[in-house]
């Protein structure tokens, strides 16, 4: 199967055959890094359906020694050195035993019999995902550490096995599939048997547990294994004229809170609002010249944004008095993943369209900082460093 992988200069399907042992190349040890891109989620009417990947960067650049033993302990404390900068550099933890890349990585090794990392491993993260503002920030944490666990382990596992892994840490699956994928994707998580069922709702605390401060060498070897083909996904088109502007206000919020003000049960009429405009909007975004008309309508939605106004002062507002009518160029508006983000699709006029966003937070007392991005249609890639 062919896979998103890239060694050296050559695209092959997820496998790193050889790739620690074959060290003469070099003298000085393996490098190789490791890039997940930012997710937007929902895309309006598609809550906990839709994703697409953008040009926003979390990288991880992996040093191993000249000959790794990378089956076992063999030293006192194998844990890598982490190094972390750009978004996030302030919060993220860089013990291995609490870090959520490393956490998962160690996970994915450990359930295909490795117990620890390889001795000597330094890692260096550079993040451009904004934390906790709607653009898979946590989903792209949990891919690296996918990718990081496969490759260490020289496991050549296929991309929907990875994505086994990743959902049995990340629950919903339109972030991490865009993130892992790339483009703009639909997914859904499937109807198990009973035993997978029970396997793959494990508690998360079960699967990556919290590492007291005594843990040895044998502590949490023998984590619950994913069952296999979790979640499935399908491929949109995307128009190439279609550029996303992420309007990023100064705040974040929480995932769990976000879904905390969502009701547990809705009108049959929200419920046909949004499937009727989700059926259009998969197709409306991959045709070109794109329509603003039909896409802006498209991107509404009554299954999640409407709750979401509380915790986001100024969202309404925005969502009304930005309109392809207003700002030419703009298709469609809609609040990225749980937000705060916005995202906006648009052909032309992109800072325009973010700083008329912008005047409407600052009403609210907010400021707000914006990236004009593309759709990354490679997704995750892992590539070798000379």
């Amino acid at each position: 199967m062919l896979g998103v992988f890239l060694v050296g200069r050559r695209r092959i399907s997820f496998q790193l055959s050889g790739f620690l042992e074959d060290t003469k190349l070099h003298p000085e040890g393996v490098r190789f890094t490791i890039r997940v891109p930012a997710t937007s989620a929902n895309i309006g009417p598609g809550f906990d359906v839709m994703g697409v990947s953008l040009t926003l960067y979390l990288t991880l650049t992996v040093s191993l020694p000249r000959d790794p033993p990378p089956r076992m302990f063999t030293t006192p404390d194998p844990q890598p050195k982490i190094i972390h900068t750009g978004e996030g550099a302030d919060e993220v933890p860089l013990d291995a035993y609490k870090n959520l890349t490393t956490r998962v990585a160690l996970y994915v090794l450990r359930c295909n019999g490795i117990p620890s990392f390889p001795s000597g491993i330094e890692l260096h993260c550079h993040n451009q995902i904004p934390f906790g503002r709607g653009l898979g920030s946590s989903g792209a944490a949990v891919i690296a550490g996918v990718l990081l666990g496969n490759a260490l382990g020289q496991l050549n596992l296929p991309k929907d096995r990875m994505l086994d892994f990743a959902l049995m840490v990340e629950r919903h699956p339109d972030n991490v599939t865009a993130a892992l994928m790339g483009g703009f994707v639909g997914s859904y998580l499937r109807e198990l048997d009973a035993v997978a069922t029970s396997a793959a709702s494990v508690p998360l605390a079960e699967v990556l547990p919290e590492y007291p401060a005594d843990a040895g060498e044998e502590w949490g070897v023998d984590p619950p294994n994913p069952p296999y083909g979790i979640g499935h996904y399908v491929r949109f088109g995307w128009a190439k004229e279609i550029r996303a502007v992420a309007i990023v206000p100064d705040f974040e919020v929480s995932t769990a809170m976000a879904r905390s003000v969502l009701p547990t049960e809705y009108s049959r009429k929200d419920v046909v609002f949004n499937l009727q405009r989700l059926a259009v909007l998969t197709t409306a975004l991959s045709r070109s010249p794109p329509d603003p008309e039909l896409i802006y309508e498209a991107m509404k939605d009554r299954v999640h944004q409407p709750y979401r106004k509380e915790l986001i002062p100024g969202l309404p507002q925005v969502l009304a008095s930005v309109t392809p009518a207003t700002h030419p160029g703009l298709l469609g508006i809609c609040l990225s993943g749980a937000g705060p983000t916005i995202l906006a699709l648009a052909v032309n006029n992109f800072d325009a369209i973010a700083q008329a966003a912008a005047e409407v937070f600052k009403q609210f007392g907010i400021t707000v900082h914006h990236f004009v991005l593309d759709v990354d249609t490679q997704g995750s890639i892992v590539e070798e460093q000379d």
